[in-house]
């Protein structure tokens, strides 16, 4: 099986505080982790993690940044032929700070001059899955278009132009609460199902594919065979939530693939989704295969 993840490629450092910074203050750190990042790249090391074929495909450039992801991604035995190293940009870096006390992260990521230099590589190989973010659209539109039998999942997480373009070509709509809210200009109230229905019936006059909302550390919210309901997270102690969602839907892709049931696939994405919010860091949160089916469970028992 043969899985593409197209879309964002950055260079992560997290710093973890306790407690948000002040303004004008000085702290001091015991410790700051990097690693690669990016939505859909996140979410192919999670698959390479879990021992499936992944080739990872976006732009970095000719720095340490670049060539530090593109190592990343080879030991972790991800194909790493279509990531493109541009001469004229450096790669994109996000500087992560991780409040440990309540698991927050605020993110800030520096893309100057990236968006004019998108990803020019010829993707010629077949692909029986494709996990896309929403950047590279032009790309991802040729692969869908080259790949008509693929599977598609999009993760859509915030309301850009990319992302909406893609969002009506893929088999999976896996969006954010914050997607969701813009793309239909309503609220939603995680107490109230309600709520949270009336936008995905909202978005459903738009869409023909499949539309999943996740809901943070609620789950998230899927139609199961008719029956509209909330698929719950499990209770954690949060320490650092980056990735989480990238990790969600890199779980999402590897149960669908394997056949799972679309209900339990989303039950086992949010459990590791969750399972990493208790460690630092994105790529050195991610769970192993055997700790998520363990804990699920568990969770059953």
């Amino acid at each position: 099986m043969k899985i593409l993840c197209l879309g964002h490629i950055t260079y992560d450092t997290t710093i973890p505080v306790e407690g948000f910074p002040e303004e004008n203050e000085k702290y001091h750190i015991n410790n700051k982790i990097e690693c690669g990042g990016g939505p859909s790249s996140n979410a192919g090391y999670l698959l390479s993690k879990w021992n499936e074929e992944v080739y990872i495909a976006g732009v970095v450039g000719n720095d340490y940044q670049g060539q530090a992801v593109i190592k990343e991604f080879n030991k972790i035995g991800a194909n790493t032929d279509y990531i493109e190293v541009n001469e004229e940009v450096g790669t994109d870096s996000s500087y992560i700070i991780a409040n440990t006390k309540n698991g927050s992260r605020t993110i800030l990521t520096s893309i100057a001059g990236r968006k004019e230099h998108p990803l020019t590589i010829d993707i010629n190989d077949k692909f029986d899955y494709i996990v896309l973010d929403g950047d590279e659209p032009t790309a991802a539109k040729k692969v869908l278009a080259n790949n008509p039998d693929a599977i598609s999942i999009l993760d859509a997480g915030n309301l850009r132009e990319g992302t909406v373009e893609l969002s009506y070509l893929v088999d999976y709509l896996v969006c954010s609460h914050d997607y969701a809210e813009d793309y239909t200009n309503m609220k939603m109230d995680y107490d109230d199902i309600d709520s949270v229905i009336a936008i995905y019936e909202k978005m459903k006059e738009s869409y023909d594919n499949k539309i999943i909302i996740t809901l943070e550390s609620r789950g998230c919210f899927a139609d199961i065979n008719g029956e509209y309901k909330i698929i719950p997270s499990i209770e954690i102690n949060p320490v650092d939530s980056t990735g989480a969602g990238d990790i969600f839907h890199g779980a999402f892709t590897f149960f669908l693939a394997n056949g799972y049931k679309l209900e339990e696939v989303l039950r086992l994405a949010n459990i590791t989704g969750a399972l990493s919010v208790e460690k630092l860091g994105s790529r050195y949160s991610m769970a192993e295969l055997s700790d998520v089916l363990e804990r699920a469970k568990k969770e059953n028992d």
